[in-house]
């Protein structure tokens, strides 16, 4: 059950961070997953120090995964395109 929760969370924090970074149009529903996972991941290891995979599902953490969602986002599109959106 745990591993469901995670992708569905997952797939809701890529694509609110997909619609803040404008890049929606361009990824599909496994994408936005991999983002989400991956930021909360990212965010975890800059903000909690990497306690976010632990902590129970709060407004905290999941405002930490949106930030390191985006962070991910916006570092992919600098290696993309040279610039941020």
């Amino acid at each position: 059950m745990g591993l469901i929760l995670w992708l569905i969370i997952g797939g809701v924090i890529g694509w609110l961070a997909s619609i803040i970074m404008r890049t929606d149009a361009q990824q599909g529903i496994f994408l936005n997953i991999v983002v989400g996972v991956v930021g909360a991941f990212i965010g975890g290891l800059l903000f909690s120090g990497g306690n976010i995979n632990n902590a129970p599902l709060t407004i905290t953490s999941f405002l930490v995964s949106l930030v390191g969602a985006v962070i991910l986002l916006a570092i992919v599109n600098l290696v993309r395109r040279g610039s941020l959106r």
